[in-house]
């Protein structure tokens, strides 16, 4: 039996979702550093059938601990830019959405990003060492003066981090080896972790059900039209660039693009923020 890509979101997604003790087991793993919490609720567990053949969303979950906080975690197979725009919006999102107009601000419960990454997003020479990244709201020149807890950012980037074997934390290298070997049988048998073979056979199970290998495809084929029309858009800027020799061909090839973009049913605003416009 084939078994469905657990980086596949609409597959990650069925898994954890599900599982609230799956999702903290992973969760904990990441931010090993701080105090375990515990996945009580998830808030968003639907997968409608129109999220399957969106284009340029990510199909997230967002849960909730004993203590009120909001964990959004994400797994992510496509860079968009401005990635770290995006994601920062959608978490100061739930961060705002917590409250109505008039309520206290005190009503607000801190909001944990959990993104894993089938990309590497640091790719600078200094960079190349580190998968694993943490961001708080930290002073410049006294980063151990932490302004509050209100939004942190974990980064798992899950390529590099299988290619440094960065990851000293056993748990998080047997979730990360699951991520990137999940199709290897000799690699999940030397797995010992619990949780992760928790994961593997609910992964077999999704697998063996054909509605869920059907909507599985829909999702990587919705997933590949996304960044075939994102490098279509690309290739015709710079080509109509170089023929002219200028700024303005490039530019050019942008607007037509963002008018087949928004022909094909995405919003404008959207379309210029994939295109850059």
């Amino acid at each position: 039996m084939r078994l469905l890509d657990p980086k596949n979101d609409y597959v990650f997604k069925r898994l954890f979702a599900v599982a609230p003790d799956l999702l903290t087991a992973l969760i904990n793993a990441i931010r090993s550093d701080d105090e375990p919490l515990e996945v009580i609720e998830v808030l968003n567990p639907r997968i409608d059938p129109e999220d399957l053949a969106g284009k340029f969303i990510v199909l997230d979950i967002l849960a909730k601990d004993r203590h009120g906080r909001r964990i959004n975690v994400e797994m992510q197979v496509k860079r968009y830019d401005p990635w770290s725009a995006r994601s920062t919006y959608y978490l100061a999102s739930a961060l705002v959405k917590q409250i109505a107009s008039g309520q206290s601000y005190a009503d607000l419960k801190p909001v944990i990003g959990i993104h894993l990454l089938d990309f590497d997003l640091f790719t600078e020479a200094h960079q190349l060492s580190q998968a694993h990244w943490c961001f708080e709201m930290r002073d410049r020149w006294q980063p151990n003066t932490k302004l509050g807890s209100e939004l942190e950012l974990n980064i798992i980037e899950l390529g590099k981090a299988d290619r440094l074997h960065s990851a000293t934390v056993q748990s998080l290298a047997a979730w990360v080896a699951f991520f990137e070997h999940w199709s290897e049988e000799s690699a999940m048998n030397q797995l010992s972790y619990p949780p992760v073979q928790q994961a593997l056979g609910m992964l077999k199970d999704l697998s063996a059900d054909a509605e869920t290998q059907h909507r599985a495809l829909v999702r990587e084929r919705a997933l590949h039209d996304e960044r075939t029309l994102i490098q279509s858009a690309e290739q015709r800027g710079e080509q109509k660039g170089k023929l002219e020799g200028k700024l303005e061909g490039k530019l050019e090839g942008k607007l037509e693009a963002l008018t087949q973009m928004v022909a094909s049913g995405i919003s404008e605003a959207q379309a210029r923020s994939i295109l850059g416009l």
